[in-house]
């Protein structure tokens, strides 16, 4: 399972977080597509292709989740992005049917007991998440979903080492992108649908001309 975000450094919008189950054995190959690359690196036409490519694979599986500008000014942007990143998480780990329990046992005094009672390990999963993310405040993965306890490990620049990350990073930037496009409909005077809300020249622009939208995040306004 890969985990990646989108839109953290963004002046406008919410952070998207894809989370993305990948078989271990699945090879991901599309000649058509070419070789599969971190999001940052494919074309926005490119990234559609992919994006309804994992939309429509048999054996891939994902969820999203979003956080909005109000929660963004109240947690700040990393807390916020790891919010997403743990309700993605658990979106998707809740749409797979619960594994049989491993329990384990230990000895105490002699005496054997069992360990861990209602807790188990699921050992379908193992997930990485990309650069700073991490599911949650103090919540040990054993807690996240249901008490199953899964191997996570966070890596820098996971979106260029780790298939499931690369298709998570996809999936965040498209769904993020179509955000922007329809709330541009809503604010045209930002010019969202092209700079996606982040800090152009004519974004900073808009912003100095019209005031901020209630699509902005105020918080980020006051550095810019």
């Amino acid at each position: 399972m890969g985990i990646d975000e989108v839109g953290r450094g963004s002046l406008a919008g919410p952070v998207v977080v894809a989370a993305v189950a990948v078989p271990k054995e699945l090879r991901i190959r599309n000649y058509e597509l070419g070789k599969l690359r971190d999001s940052k690196k494919l074309s926005a036409k490119q990234r559609e292709l992919w994006f309804e490519y994992f939309k429509k694979h048999p054996q891939i599986t994902y969820s999203l989740a979003k956080v909005y500008p109000r929660v963004i000014e109240r947690k700040n942007i990393s807390k916020a992005a790891n919010l997403a990143a743990l309700r993605a998480f658990r979106r998707l780990v809740s749409s797979f049917p619960e594994a049989e329990p491993r329990r384990k046992a230990s000895f105490q005094r002699g005496r054997q007991v069992r360990y861990g009672a209602g807790k188990f390990q699921d050992p379908r999963f193992k997930i990485f998440l990309d650069g700073g993310l991490y599911l949650g405040n103090n919540i040990t993965t054993s807690q996240v979903v249901n008490n199953r306890t899964c191997d996570v490990k966070t890596l820098i620049k996971g979106d260029e080492k780790i298939t499931a990350i690369k298709a998570a990073s996809i999936l965040a930037k498209v769904s993020r992108d179509r955000f922007m496009k329809r709330l541009a409909k809503k604010y045209p005077r930002y010019g969202f649908e092209v700079h996606k809300g982040y800090g152009t020249k004519r974004h900073m622009r808009a912003i100095k001309k019209y005031g901020p939208s209630p699509a902005h995040r105020l918080t980020f306004l006051r550095f810019s």
